[in-house]
């Protein structure tokens, strides 16, 4: 089980918008509450919004010493394109940390230290898994990184991994494919994956043995587990991928 973390409902400022790729941009925010862990989420409002419900977002980056907290989004409806539209100064509601994350499934650091742990994301789906190699990085434990895009990649400019392969489905950049076609995953301690559900179905499928890893994405409206208004379908029952999630073991998930 994931450590409490103190979550609190925060009116924060707006430190930039910053565009990453066409309908894809950067959030970065003030945030004075409790340092979420990788993976975590944040339900996400203007301070002024023509929209009833938050959005959720995962947290793509953490910087303690100015308490800053980034976002990678991408536009999809109109709650995020009021999100493209803030500006520096302008006030956000934000409700974190929120969820578990990857922390509960790291390997210790003594198992199998001469494999490297897998990072596979799709699309805006890196976003979590950024917040995770910075982790990392800190950590000093080697890591590949996996990004797959429609076109051209994002979002990828500061990534420390010991290998970076980036995949398009157009050919437009990188290798010409998928990422599970490019995935061996017997060559690691781990994988842990968010994008797609069906590039996470093909990752948890071809990773057998190998322990996998997958953030789930769902639409919500509490991020607290009240409204059970998110279900994943697991064994053993249904799971609340707000309170229970967003990270599951992939074996859970897709049975």
């Amino acid at each position: 089980m994931v450590s409490p973390r103190t979550k609190q409902y925060l009116l924060c400022e707006v430190l930039s918008v910053r565009s990453a790729a066409p309908g894809v941009f950067h959030l970065d925010c003030a945030w004075p509450g409790g340092a979420p862990g990788a993976g975590q989420f944040f339900m996400v409002k203007p301070g002024r919004s023509a929209v009833f419900l938050p959005r959720p977002l995962s947290v793509s980056g953490w910087r303690a010493g100015s308490r800053t907290l980034s976002f990678l989004v991408a536009e999809r409806g109109r709650g995020t394109r009021e999100l493209a539209g803030l500006r520096p100064g302008e006030r956000i509601r934000l409700a974190g940390p929120l969820g578990n994350g990857w922390e509960d499934f790291l390997p210790p650091e003594k198992a199998e230290p001469e494999k490297p742990l897998a990072l596979a994301g799709g699309g805006a789906g890196i976003a979590p898994l950024l917040a995770l190699a910075d982790e990392l990085s800190r950590r000093t434990r080697a890591f590949d990184f996996f990004a797959g895009f429609k076109t051209r990649s994002f979002g990828l400019e500061n990534l420390k991994a010991r290998s970076l392969i980036v995949a398009s489905e157009d050919g437009s950049e990188g290798r010409k494919g998928l990422i599970p076609e490019f995935l061996r995953a017997e060559r690691y301690a781990a994988v842990y994956a968010c994008g797609p559900e069906g590039m996470l179905w093909a990752l948890g499928e071809r990773c057998g043995e190998v322990p996998c890893y997958v953030s789930m994405e769902r639409r919500m409206a509490c991020g607290v587990g009240a409204c059970l208004g998110c279900t994943v379908q697991a064994a053993g029952g249904n799971r609340r991928c707000c309170a229970d999630g967003p990270v599951f073991p992939a074996k859970e998930v897709f049975v």
